[in-house]
């Protein structure tokens, strides 16, 4: 279950499930932050998500980082986290109508969060989900609605950071798309 409120976040990703779960317990002696997420997830992988002021979340995933560097697939660190992401990671999104619908996919899930921060700031949209490898073969995706313009926008942001760390799978943007598919998103 994930933690709020949260001024900073902090993600890392990793082949291994012991070495996932020796980065949560580095994460959580080495700073003063809050554990959000820390989970297996698809394809034997491991993430773990954790809160907190900007530095200690720094200084966390960098620790872990330093230790588990054998299994380390990616990670970041987010200052100033949209809230709206938190909330598409936990399912705590509603909509309505679909305007246009934009979907962003990608092989990891570190990229795909931070692509889907960087959409959200982009443009005035509204984030739909943000799934995590879970029943997905290890990838992620977003997936958000507005006016053509703006989802057109936030697909592009979010797209390229995906594409400048190699891990775009596809992005979509759908303008009018059919009632229907509302009903497959959360």
């Amino acid at each position: 279950m994930l933690t709020y409120p949260a001024s900073s976040i902090g993600l890392i990703e990793l082949s291994s499930i012991a070495a996932g779960y020796q980065a949560a317990d580095v994460m959580l002696k080495s700073a003063n932050v809050n554990l959000m997420l820390s989970r297996t997830i698809c394809s034997g992988k491991y993430m773990v998500l954790i809160s907190g002021d900007v530095s200690a979340v720094q200084s966390a995933v960098e620790n872990a980082c330093a230790e588990v560097k054998f299994s380390l697939i990616d990670h970041f660190v987010i200052p100033n986290v949209d809230p709206s992401v938190l909330n598409g990671i936990a399912g705590q999104t509603h909509v309505d109508f679909l305007d246009a619908l934009g979907i962003c996919e990608s092989f990891s899930i570190a990229a795909l969060i931070e692509a889907a921060d960087a959409a959200v700031k982009s443009a005035n949209i509204q984030l739909i989900e943000v799934r995590l490898a879970m029943a997905l073969g290890g990838k992620a995706f977003f997936t958000c609605t507005g006016d053509v313009a703006s989802v057109k926008t936030a697909v592009e942001a979010g797209a390229a950071i995906l594409t400048e760390k190699g891990v775009l799978v596809n992005k979509v943007v759908i303008p009018q798309p059919r009632k229907e598919l509302l009903g497959d998103m959360i």
